[in-house]
């Protein structure tokens, strides 16, 4: 999972959250900004490979033609 620096300069932020849920967390002594900023890095994470895979799809799917009319490079060379 990705976490964020632990010398990242920190900027206060209003969320509003479910409230069973704070009430939960508050009972289990859970950091409440670090599980929010988990998440959040979780989130941006996510986001940035589905953004990856869309900018790059047209070179994976050449890639995978190339490989299913030719096989893989060097597969010869292979010891497994």
């Amino acid at each position: 999972m990705p976490r964020a620096s632990t010398n990242a300069t920190r900027q206060a932020a209003n969320l509003s959250i479910d409230a069973n849920l704070m009430k939960e967390a508050k009972g289990l002594d859970v950091n409440m900004s670090r599980a929010a900023e988990a998440g959040i890095a979780e989130a941006v994470a996510a986001e940035k490979a589905r953004l990856w895979k869309i900018e790059n799809r047209a070179a994976i799917e050449s890639w995978n033609a190339y490989v299913e009319e030719h096989g893989l490079p060097l597969a010869e060379f292979r010891q497994f």
